[in-house]
């Protein structure tokens, strides 16, 4: 999303270079995308989802966490006590299980940066037809997303986030 975005910053940024130099009547707006995700119903279930994998992979990470703690304890508890062979199994065990470990972070981190890649297009997809309808509807020439399009200043009166998250809500 941020790429798409930071995209459409720069053909909007020449867009207005070029209207600026066609017409003094360029009417501009701004809007806040990420108080629209944060703060919209959809944008507040899509986080709502996100949050609810990663409880689960943060949970699924314990269990093994767990289990290479359980042995290390056996190990350390047994280690004078228990056969070498017995021993060396245990610690071959213990060294799967940090390999299982990090596989399992690095396979939960591209599966959770996964969701959120594909939560923020939908959302973005469902987003852009109501910041356009706004945008037509109100004759603005321009709207720029407000943080990350290297704006510096801004008026409130031109910041269209609130009627945006209205409409988005209110939208089929």
């Amino acid at each position: 999303m941020h790429r798409n975005i930071m995209k459409t910053v720069f053909v909007v940024g020449l867009a207005l270079l070029a209207a600026t130099t066609v017409s003094a009547q360029v009417k501009v707006a701004v809007i806040d995308v990420q108080r629209v995700v944060t703060e919209s119903d959809a944008g507040k279930e899509s986080l709502g989802k996100l949050k609810a994998l990663q409880d689960a992979k943060i949970a699924e990470g314990r269990g093994i966490q767990e289990q290479a703690d359980a042995l290390r304890e056996q190990i350390s508890k047994q280690q004078f006590t228990l056969a070498a062979a017995k021993l060396e199994e245990l610690q071959k065990q213990l060294e799967d299980k940090g390999i299982q470990l990090r596989r399992f972070q690095d396979d939960a981190q591209r599966e959770l940066d996964e969701a959120r890649r594909v939560a923020l297009e939908g959302l973005e997809e469902r987003i852009l037809p109501v910041i356009d309808g706004v945008g037509k509807e109100r004759g603005y020439t321009l709207i720029f997303n407000k943080f990350q399009s290297g704006l510096v200043y801004a008026d409130e009166a031109v910041d269209i986030t609130d009627e945006v998250i209205r409409r988005f809500n209110t939208a089929p």
